[in-house]
């Protein structure tokens, strides 16, 4: 209702226009005295236009257009109709009445109506914008003065409800330095950031250039780290080709967009080759990287997908996902502890897949410092039941998900993920299936990480704990890593330790300072930072690779093979059935088992 009054009374205001532009013109020609002939033909004409002018307003659609976001195409609608309706009155007053419109009367009067009818609603977008910016509180600069950046200025400028005030594109194109969008300058490159920032006491940064590289977008973001400013990023390029690029869109930056890493091109078709039309089970499914195999695995199409998992609520979830995002799945979730070797000998029985990924483990350090035959259980027997079922039900491949804490190891943890290593290094001398494990390091955002718990300490307004400040780990985003672990399943000829490429490693002190800046806040200042010293366990910096593993290259430039070594299966079940006992004596003993099994791993208290 509110709608078709506020049509109506545009309506009218221009059928106002209609007769002042047509007397004006009659009066401009006559010098204010209007011949009594020429008062009746002006009557008339009046008339004719208003009748024909409201046709034609109609039909273009003059009154259901948002005119607070008018451009081109409106500019050449108000200009179709104008001329459509001058056209048609002066046609009619000929043939109807027999009445010539001076030349003069009617090229003034259609220009009044142009100007008039365009300026009554460009004059409204002009006060609209007004009134916008009147009462807008934050000042922003939009990194990207192209076809994004624009588009983003565009409608942050237009909204009523944004509460963002454009005050300056940066743009690295040095031909668009000094150019003006909207009305709004370019003001530089990214070396002027910091001083834009100053001087426009801009308190937000918007990154809109989403075809970008990963490392030009960290660089920029890098700098932009060193104003008070609070960062923002458009995701990337698939959502401008799908038109998707809205305000909506303009999303925090994260840590992983400080990473700088370029995304990870996978060989589709040797994936598919061993992926597509088999049974494939995820132990662990229902865990940070179990989860995210399960959905990447999804996508190749495989002929069923077992989901394994002790914890039903992580089961239930993933599996709810998948069953929305791929309908056309076959898909089975199993209730499991691998420590229950006779329930995983029953499920490879039942399933026979096809293909195994072992991402089941505990992983928490200093839990499992605490709690040492717990870590055994699981990580040693548990994964020696999977393996051996691989093995007695002629899996074609396993692959372990494994660990850098399983390099010269300082934690249990470390030490029980190498062990399971060794297991299947031993078990591929004699089997048929295809054993591999995949050694990689940290993963931002999975369930424990230190990402998490930064954010939590933040929210609770600090302060935020770091062990130690020369701690540094290597990092990668969970997506990224199950790609590569995937990836690496296809070039598994039996044996092999794959190492990941972790790019450089990350101080956790600086990544922490990284965290509290894009939550807003400013390090030590509005968020503490406290050394809480070293945990039981841990390491100041974490490896990839055994001295005696020599590493070589794969046909993927961020995949590589540790060599295998020769592994005693006859000495390493010996060992296995002295960490069997071991589990019901004291915490010391099974320490002593495990550094006799893996002699490179020192306790550290």
């Amino acid at each position: 209702m509110r709608t078709r009054r506020r049509a109506l009374l545009v309506l009218l205001l221009d059928l106002s226009i209609i007769w002042f532009s047509i007397v004006t013109s009659y009066l401009f020609r006559f010098d204010g005295q209007i011949p009594e002939h020429y008062f009746n033909q002006m009557i008339i004409y009046s008339v004719i236009s208003s009748v024909i002018s409201a046709a034609t307003l109609l039909y273009f659609r003059l009154y259901s257009r948002l005119w607070q976001y008018a451009s081109i195409e409106e500019i050449l609608a108000i200009i179709a109709a104008v001329l459509s309706s001058w056209g048609i009155s002066l046609v009619c007053m000929m043939l109807l009445f027999g009445e010539r419109i001076p030349l003069s009367i009617s090229m003034r009067t259609v220009e009044t109506m142009l100007l008039c009818i365009g300026g009554t609603r460009f004059g409204w977008r002009l006060i609209n914008r007004y009134r916008i910016k009147k009462h807008q509180k934050r000042k922003a600069l939009i990194f990207g003065a192209g076809d994004c950046g624009v588009l983003i200025a565009k409608e942050i400028m237009n909204n009523p409800n944004s509460d963002l005030n454009i005050v300056g594109f940066i743009d690295d194109d040095i031909a668009k330095y000094r150019k003006r969008v909207f009305g709004i300058s370019v003001l530089g490159n990214r070396d002027v950031i910091e001083q834009a920032v100053l001087e426009t006491k801009a308190e937000e940064i918007i990154i809109a250039i989403p075809s970008a590289g990963n490392h030009s977008i960290t660089d920029i973001i890098n700098i932009c780290k060193k104003t008070p400013a609070k960062v923002k990023i458009i995701p990337g390029l698939s959502d401008l080709i799908s038109g998707k690029v809205s305000v909506t869109s303009i999303r925090d930056v994260d840590v992983e967009d400080l990473l700088g890493r370029e995304p990870v091109r996978p060989d589709l078709d040797g994936i598919a080759s061993y992926v597509s039309g088999k049974t494939v089970i995820v132990t662990g499914a229902g865990g940070s990287i179990g989860s995210e195999l399960s959905r990447q695995i999804a996508s190749f199409k495989p002929d069923k997908l077992l989901l394994l998992g002790h914890g039903e609520n992580s089961i239930y979830s993933i599996e709810m996902e998948l069953r929305f995002n791929y309908p056309q799945l076959a898909l089975e979730t199993i209730i499991a502890d691998i420590q229950d070797r006779q329930r995983i000998d029953e499920v490879f029985r039942v399933f026979k897949p096809h293909v195994v990924f072992h991402a089941a483990a505990h992983k928490h350090v200093p839990l499992m410092e605490r709690n040492p035959a717990e870590a055994v259980k699981n990580n040693v027997f548990g994964s020696k039941n999977v393996a051996d079922a691989a093995d007695k039900y002629g899996v074609d491949r396993f692959v372990l998900i494994s660990s850098d804490k399983a390099v010269n190891p300082s934690s249990i943890m470390g030490a029980t993920k190498r062990i399971a290593e060794m297991y299947i290094q031993s078990l591929d001398k004699t089997s048929k299936t295809k054993f591999a494990a995949v050694r990689f390091g940290n993963v931002l955002g999975s369930r424990g990480s230190v990402i998490p718990r930064f954010r939590e300490q933040i929210a609770s307004g600090g302060p935020v704990t770091v062990t130690h400040p020369d701690m540094v780990r290597y990092f990668m985003t969970i997506p990224e890593a199950v790609q590569l672990v995937i990836q690496a399943g296809a070039f598994a000829e039996g044996g092999e330790v794959f190492v990941l490429d972790m790019g450089a490693p990350v101080r956790i002190l600086n990544l922490a300072e990284d965290v509290i800046r894009l939550s807003g806040f400013d390090p030590y200042k509005d968020i503490d930072i406290e050394f809480t010293g070293m945990r039981e366990g841990e390491k100041l910096f974490e490896e990839l690779l055994l001295s005696e593993e020599d590493i070589k290259k794969t046909k993927h430039d961020r995949i590589f093979i540790g060599q295998p070594l020769v592994i005693n299966r006859g000495e390493l079940e010996l060992q296995f059935k002295r960490l069997d006992r071991a589990i019901g004596e004291n915490a010391q003993v099974v320490r002593e088992v495990i550094e006799y099994i893996v002699p490179l791993y020192k306790h550290v208290s």
